[in-house]
């Protein structure tokens, strides 16, 4: 029997709204001159990258779904629904989700997916909504909570308060909260940091809810230094299909210049900044030649280099549009 649970979402879309307005006064009647703030342009490339994310989520959702059900009935386990396992499936979810979020920064295939929530060089309640197109990628990292009885719409559930969770954590007006609240939750100040394009900065704080998977597997930092919102070469577009594709056009020019089959797979599979042995010598090479000391876009004012770190592309960035 499935389960009756609400649509966290949808109750929530009335607060969404809600939140977004009165952050966007409180920079009207209090400007910060040190926070990212609000832009026109990145604002709507969120909210429409928000309702895109809609549409093509019901279309991955059906063979997902289909996977789904079809483990759920193999597996000889059941997870009844009551207040106290919604709970224990809630911690399930966001363990899960923390390997999920960690998994999408470090394979690249993956971060092509996700590089799209972090494309904004802002930081606001909208940038929550920034979300990809192509996320047919995380169904896998939850099959062994099905695989042990829980329900397909139980699972639905608890990513749905998950994300709803995620919402208010993406704001600057927010400082940091009593020790406690810090230690525990992932927080604003925590997501700011994970946000942030910054090296010390970089693929940190993974969590959705719970701070303390961080903290369990060695990616956890704390806020020092304001943040430097964005990616390390930013994509210069609001083109909400570009936004959504960018890194996948830079895998395939990537994999098209490729010298053999092992680094075609590297390109795909390896990390976002991942350059083999041989070109990653050579671009080390020439930098020591002469290296180039114009700052490279969401850096933070490193100088540009011919590696990639991580948090980028490979690829050279899209033109402004």
């Amino acid at each position: 029997m499935e389960p009756n649970l609400p649509d966290v979402v949808l109750w929530s879309i009335p607060a969404f709204v809600l939140l977004t307005v009165i952050e966007m006064v409180s920079y009207r009647l209090h400007p910060d001159e040190d926070a990212a703030g609000y832009g026109t342009k990145d604002a709507a490339t969120s909210i429409t990258m928000g309702l895109g994310s809609l549409g093509f989520d019901l279309l991955w959702k059906i063979p997902i779904l289909a996977i789904y059900m079809g483990v759920y009935e193999l597996t000889p386990l059941r997870v009844p629904v009551l207040w106290w396992t919604v709970l224990l499936m809630l911690l399930a979810q966001d363990f899960f989700y923390y390997w999920s979020h960690r998994g999408h920064h470090v394979i690249r295939i993956l971060w092509a997916c996700h590089v799209v929530h972090h494309s904004s060089e802002k930081f606001n309640l909208t940038t929550a909504l920034r979300q990809p197109w192509t996320s047919a990628t995380v169904w896998p990292f939850y099959l062994p909570l099905i695989a042990c009885g829980v329900h397909p719409a139980a699972l639905a559930f608890c990513q749905s308060a998950n994300l709803v969770y995620q919402f208010w954590v993406h704001t600057e007006r927010v400082g940091k909260l009593p020790r406690p609240f810090e230690y525990v939750l992932n927080t604003p100040s925590h997501h700011r940091v994970h946000h942030a394009s910054q090296g010390g900065y970089l693929d940190r704080n993974y969590g959705g809810i719970l701070i303390i998977w961080d903290r369990m597997f060695g990616s956890f930092a704390a806020e020092t230094e304001r943040p430097v919102y964005g990616l390390t070469k930013n994509i210069g577009t609001y083109n909400p299909l570009r936004v959504a594709t960018h890194e996948y056009a830079a895998i395939a020019r990537d994999i098209r210049a490729a010298d053999t089959w092992s680094e075609r797979a590297g390109r795909v599979f390896r990390g976002p900044g991942w350059q083999p042995a041989a070109k990653a010598g050579a671009a080390a090479a020439a930098f020591a030649a002469g290296p180039v000391t114009t700052a490279a876009p969401g850096t933070g004012g490193a100088a540009a280099t011919a590696s990639v770190p991580a948090r980028g592309t490979a690829s050279a960035p899209e033109s402004a549009l």
